[in-house]
This record gives structure tokens, C-alpha cells and sequence, in this order.
């Protein structure tokens, strides 16, 4: 099991927690807006800030991975990507998470190029269908 903390107002992050939910038949998977209401009060050991920085996943057993684990895990988990295990290798690893950290931080720039909007509106008004 997986508990993944994710941006619910990036366009990007939520298409990707939607596919990924979709191929989450064993219910390996929760997903916890960051922007939820109550978010502090039931995860206060997660920094929604920093959280926001950087993807956060809580596995059952309390530790807290971030980033690239996080991905791989979680697509790992529903069975799919299974090529995503190569961003782990250990010379890669070091290339893809400078990578990824890039793409986290401009990725609502990037959701607007690519997405053709910046934030997700329905989600920032709560009514998204995660």
C-alpha cells in the first residue's frame, strides 16, 4: 500500500493520479489532495510546502519517499510503466530525480503549455472527480 500526496490543482498531477487510480484494481493506492480541508489535522507529519515542492508517498509501515520513488512505486504498484524502474538504476537515478525536481518546480508552467491551463479550476473549487 501506498498513500500518495499530490497537488490537486496541477493539471498534470491530477491526469496522473487519475490513470493511475483507473489501473488501481487491487486498491494498492490512496490519494490525498494536499489541498483537501482537513489535510493538516489528518497528516500533520506531511508539510503540505514541502509536499507541494516535491512529491510525497507514505508507504504502510510510516516511512515517508518522495519524488521519483514515489512515481515508480505507485506504477509499480497497479502493474504498469514497468520501464519506469530504470529511472532507479543507480547512475540514472542521480540524472532523473535532477530531472524531476526541475519538472516539479515549473510544472504548472508546463501544465499550461502542454494542458493549455496552469491550475486545474475544478479542482480548486473542491469538485474534483479523483
Amino acid at each position: 500500500m501506498l498513500t500518495i500526496f499530490y497537488d490537486s490543482h496541477c493539471p498534470l498531477c491530477a491526469a496522473e493520479m487519475k490513470k493511475l487510480l483507473a489501473f488501481d484494481h487491487d486498491k494498492k493506492l490512496t490519494l490525498k489532495s494536499l489541498h483537501g480541508e482537513d489535510f493538516t489535522l489528518h497528516y500533520p507529519h506531511i508539510d503540505p510546502i514541502e509536499a507541494d515542492k516535491i512529491l510525497h508517498g507514505q508507504l504502510d509501515n510510516g516511512d515517508i519517499i518522495k519524488g521519483l520513488d514515489v512515481t515508480c512505486l505507485a506504477w509499480h504498484l497497479v502493474g504498469k510503466h514497468k520501464w519506469l524502474q530504470v529511472l532507479r538504476w543507480p547512475v540514472i537515478r542521480l540524472f532523473a530525480d535532477m530531472g524531476y525536481r526541475v519538472f516539479a518546480r515549473y510544472r504548472h508552467p508546463l501544465s499550461a503549455l502542454l494542458a493549455g491551463k496552469a491550475r486545474c479550476e475544478s479542482c480548486q473549487k473542491d469538485q474534483c472527480d479523483l
